[in-house]
């Protein structure tokens, strides 16, 4: 097949000491910068040595008929599990193009996660990772058709980058895997750094772990023994559990950072086999289901190791993004806070309504994660903030730069946003009564939505009527028919042309107001509305600017028409 390589243009580690000591030299003969100019943004950093927690992740976790990521299975297995990175197999999702594979990485890791994908593989390799991939490609694997070997290039904190190869063996036999493997170690020899540290992940097809194929790939990483386990002591990985199919080998260097894998309140010494129908408790790695690895179809468990690497010395930092000031955020309404955040990993979250009386909104909570769902105070306010601080280390903290208003729907907050949240377009069974559109206001009044229409691709499938009216906060659902709307639903409404006729193979779905103009728009794929009974959702949920996910990627529920994704009322 191909061999390719993408690269970013970047200073050495050399370049960029070096830069740091003529700075440094300048500084201290200029006597430093007057505290003019040195800025005023100090209390959120602390400059410090680190260790850095680094997850590996193997994962062939496709599950359904199509040998892709689209029920969601594998995603809230990753999203549960927070790899840092991930070596995946099987990596299709929605029609493949660019934007729906950012789409799905957005999703299962972050927006700030890097990629790599081999092109033109039917089953492609790939690679995932927090930190900012430098180079990657493909070498030919001469013994399968439908894949190669994916590489990638990590720059990881400290003074090693990380290396990373991606691997789907064939499962004819061990002869082949071995030829594999062989052809495998030349090219690491003939192109990995033996300075930088190396990886070898994925989905090995390896019957037992006497396979030649190790013996093989310990020229280059280590196969011995501790091997990870799942909660009973399993370290077998394919659907059955009788066969040690997938695995995380690393070299020596990083090797001696392994450390135990800590998730919630539990430990695995060395490294964990994640098979949700014997973890517990599950809510450690929510919002995975216990019935994730069992689903149809599902290939493998995921196989994690974690290692704790040196980094350079490093500024530790956080800066809120989202409410920074000027805002205007209707009472309990559903919101996003956001921030950024290096060197940290667990943040406190705290808002203030006065500028004096802090209240807790988490004592804790994944860093890298970069938001949290929040729903607004009740009180009316012109004199909030928000503060995220290091869990470990209030030193290190940051606040919202200006005041950001709360406005209740009697103070005259800020205009209506109203906008499509979620989305029923496969119903359960063959009952189209049950098809639906949630609409949302997440402004600081409320909408007059009399006369506005909801179309899909084929024209007008419903009109509000005269009076109707969308609270500040509030959602209004639109059924295929009255008989569709489940007991207890608030604020629904039926479909004033008898049904909503919402496309399973994809269709747009259109908002507009009384005078004709559009007020949202969302067109969906087929991956999005395939599953009898899911519906699509916003994420973060109740989220304007929220990109469309399976409902099953946020919360148990297949849908949640008139309430959050969690169940929550609005």
């Amino acid at each position: 097949m191909r061999k390719t390589e993408t690269s970013a243009s970047r200073p050495t580690r050399l370049d960029r000491r070096l830069l740091a000591a003529v700075l440094s030299l300048t500084l201290a003969a200029c006597g430093g910068l007057p505290p003019e100019e040195a800025g005023d943004d100090t209390l959120g950093t602390q400059e410090a040595p680190l260790s850095v927690r680094l997850r590996v992740m193997a994962a062939n976790t496709t599950s359904g008929t199509l040998q892709s990521y689209d029920p969601g299975h594998g995603t809230r297995i990753f999203q549960g599990t927070r790899p840092d990175v991930v070596a995946i197999q099987e990596f299709n999702y929605g029609d493949n193009s660019a934007s729906a594979i950012r789409g799905f990485v957005d999703t299962a890791f972050g927006t700030g996660f890097s990629y790599y994908r081999e092109a033109g593989a039917q089953i492609p390799n790939g690679i995932i990772s927090r930190y900012p991939i430098v180079a990657s490609g493909e070498w030919d694997d001469t013994q399968v058709s439908n894949r190669d070997f994916a590489w990638a290039r990590i720059d990881v904190p400290g003074p090693k980058d990380l290396w990373v190869i991606s691997v789907h063996l064939l499962t004819t036999s061990s002869t082949v895997r071995n030829t594999e493997a062989t052809n495998l170690v030349n090219f690491i020899k003939s192109n990995v750094p033996t300075t930088d540290y190396l990886v070898i992940a994925g989905d090995f097809n390896t019957s037992s772990r006497s396979e030649s194929c190790f013996s093989t790939f310990s020229q280059v990483v280590s196969t011995a023994s501790p091997y990870p386990a799942d909660r009973n002591g399993n370290t077998n990985t394919n659907a059955s559990r009788g066969s040690p199919y997938d695995h995380v080998l690393v070299d020596a260097d990083l090797r001696a950072y392994q450390t135990s894998t800590v998730i919630g309140a539990s430990s695995f010494a060395a490294g964990t086999v994640i098979d949700t129908r014997v973890y517990s408790p599950i809510s450690e790695i929510s919002p995975a289901l216990a019935a994730d690895s069992g689903a149809t179809n599902m290939q493998h468990m995921a196989v994690i190791k974690d290692f704790l690497i040196p980094s350079d010395t490093t500024t530790a930092s956080i800066t809120v993004g989202s409410p920074n000031g000027g805002e205007s955020w209707a009472a309990g309404s559903p919101q996003s806070i956001s921030w950024t955040a290096t060197g940290v990993t667990n943040v406190k979250l705290e808002y203030t309504l006065d500028g004096t009386t802090w209240s807790t909104i988490t004592s804790s909570f994944s860093a890298s994660t970069g938001f949290y769902g929040w729903t607004v105070p009740s009180t009316a306010t012109t004199t909030a903030k928000v503060r995220v601080s290091d869990a470990s280390n209030s030193a290190i903290t940051d606040t919202s730069n200006a005041n950001f208003s709360i406005t209740t729907s009697g103070g005259g907050g800020g205009a209506a946003v109203v906008f499509i949240n979620e989305i029923l377009a496969n119903e359960a069974g063959s009952d189209v009564n049950g098809e639906f559109v949630e609409l949302v206001n997440s402004g600081g009044t409320a909408a007059d939505l009399s006369g506005w229409t909801l179309l899909d691709g084929a024209g007008v499938r419903h009109t509000f009527a005269s009076g109707t009216s969308l609270a500040a906060g509030k959602a209004i659902v639109v059924f295929g028919a009255a008989a569709g709307i489940p007991t207890g639903t608030v604020n629904a409404v039926a479909s004033t042309t008898g049904g909503l006729t919402l496309g399973n193979s994809g269709d747009t779905v259109t908002l507009k107001n009384a005078s004709g103009t559009t007020v949202d728009t969302t067109t969906y794929p087929s991956s999005l509305s395939g599953t009898d009974g899911v519906s699509m959702n916003r994420s973060p949920d109740a989220t304007s600017g929220g990109t469309f996910v399976l409902h099953t990627t946020l919360s148990s529920a297949a849908s949640s028409p008139g309430k959050r994704a969690n169940g929550t009322a609005y």
